[in-house]
């Protein structure tokens, strides 16, 4: 198929083109690479993604309407993966609005786009942060989640109800993908496992906040890209049973469906840096601090919808996945 991935040099979008390219997709990459963290590391994924032929990328900005328009025009993809957003939930506390150019002005550029262009279906990422205040747990696409505590929540929320009103309105069949703490090798900088390695290496005090008292549903990064193509191969459906009586939040009458992608197998922040530990060979020095605003102090997916939807649940071990994302570390900035 022909593939629209946009946030191709960022984390996820890295690794979801990668495996696209190795089945024999073609996929049109779309980043802008901006500065919001180390663009020498976007480079290089942009760089090994290069080395495929069905691969071409182009820079630009999904807040540009026009650019995304003509972009639509010329490729004309069957399906879109739409990766890119503006990340981070502290960052949404001090630069608010770029939150709102990429992530609502930028994704109502990509729904005009695939409305207009007959795209087959349009997979997006959102994310656990649309639990926000709730609390029961295991988190489900069935529950509500009207209670965002941070910005970029509120954006993925949002995202997911734009979503919705495009399949509704014009049968366009899309579905949103809440991923549960991404982590693996070409991570992003700003995560906390990347910036506990790089501190605890470094001999540096690393940053603990809620004194570690954070449960995270960690999720590595190959069994996420797993989810998301298993995804994009089976474009939503209406649900049948779906009633505006009693509305399921998950699906609908249009073609919509929103799936987890979590590990189900959440961890407590302070077992997290012991397994780091572990791996690196060297004991973390630990600046103990409240939990920040924006943050939950914990998470975990139930994912039975995703199995029952496309056969898959993520079963990668923590430990195992650090490891992997060690080596990965050790090589790439040559740090033993």
């Amino acid at each position: 198929m022909k593939i629209l991935v946009t946030g191709a040099a960022g984390f996820i979008g890295y690794h979801t083109s990668m495996r696209l390219l190795e089945r024999g997709d073609e996929v049109i990459g779309v980043d802008n690479v901006n500065d919001y963290y180390d663009v020498s590391l976007k480079h290089a994924r942009l760089e090994r993604l290069r080395a495929y032929p069905n691969f071409s990328f182009e820079r630009l900005d999904i807040a540009d309407r026009d650019a995304v328009a003509a972009l639509f025009v010329r490729v004309k993809p069957e399906v879109v993966i739409h990766l890119a957003a503006q990340a981070g939930v502290r960052y949404s506390l001090e630069n608010p609005h770029a939150y709102t150019d990429s992530n609502i002005s930028g994704f109502l550029n990509i729904l005009e786009g695939c409305r207009h262009h007959g795209v087959e279906h349009l997979v997006f990422a959102s994310s656990s942060s649309v639990y926000g205040a709730h609390t029961k747990q295991p988190f489900s696409e069935h529950q509500n989640v009207d209670h965002p505590v941070s910005l970029y929540a509120a954006t993925k929320k949002a995202n997911e109800l734009m979503a919705h009103t495009y399949a509704h309105l014009f049968r366009l069949p899309v579905t949103g993908l809440r991923f549960f703490t991404v982590y693996g090798p070409w991570g992003r900088p700003d995560m906390a496992l990347f910036k506990f390695t790089r501190g605890i290496l470094a001999g540096e005090p690393i940053p603990v906040f809620n004194r570690g008292q954070m449960i995270r549903d960690f999720t590595y990064v190959d069994d996420i890209v797993e989810g998301v193509v298993r995804v994009a191969d089976r474009p939503a459906q209406p649900n049948p049973e779906w009633t505006g009586n009693d509305p399921d939040p998950a699906t609908s009458a249009a073609p919509y469906r929103v799936y987890n992608i979590g590990n189900n197998m959440p961890v407590l922040l302070l077992d997290c840096i012991a397994m780091l530990e572990e791996c690196l060979g060297k004991k973390a020095q630990m600046n103990f601090l409240p939990i920040q605003p924006g943050d939950v102090t914990s998470t975990m997916a139930d994912v039975s919808e995703l199995e029952q939807g496309v056969g898959f649940r993520p079963r990668t071990p923590l430990r195992e996945g650090i490891g992997r994302f060690v080596d990965w570390y050790r090589e790439y900035y040559r740090v033993s």
